[in-house]
């Protein structure tokens, strides 16, 4: 097996129009396609992620269950995207009142990164180049 990069990573919403908002208007996603799936009364939005290829399958369903929220629980952690300048991207979301945890310095690489949070809690980092 070759694997060549990532396609794709999978988000389930608690509210579709909210998440919709904020991944297409606050982080600036480019929508690629809506689909209405009756027989589930779900969504699936697939958002294109900057020039890096990677894609967002944005669902929605009538009743998800709660995410697990202890950060240490086994599974996956976060996200986290590379972003040029950390300073300009932080000002950014702060100006559209999302709120973003002070800027850290990863002890291994000594590269800056900081964490946000999209509407229903699902923890994304943002580290600088």
């Amino acid at each position: 097996m070759h694997i060549t990069g990532i396609h794709h990573l999978a988000i389930i919403c608690s509210n579709y129009e909210q998440s919709k908002q904020f991944y297409v208007e606050v982080l600036g996603w480019e929508i690629i396609q809506e689909t209405y799936r009756k027989d589930r009364d779900s969504y699936k939005l697939d958002l294109k992620v900057g020039s890096s290829g990677v894609q967002i399958e944005l669902f929605s369903f009538p009743h998800p269950p709660k995410r697990v929220n202890r950060p240490e629980a086994c599974g996956l952690r976060h996200f986290a995207f590379a972003v040029e300048d950390l300073d300009r991207s932080v000002a950014e979301l702060r100006a559209k009142n999302i709120a973003v945890e002070e800027i850290r310095v990863d002890e291994l690489t000594h590269k800056r990164f900081t964490f946000f949070a999209d509407p229903d809690g699902l923890p994304w980092e943002l580290y600088e180049r």
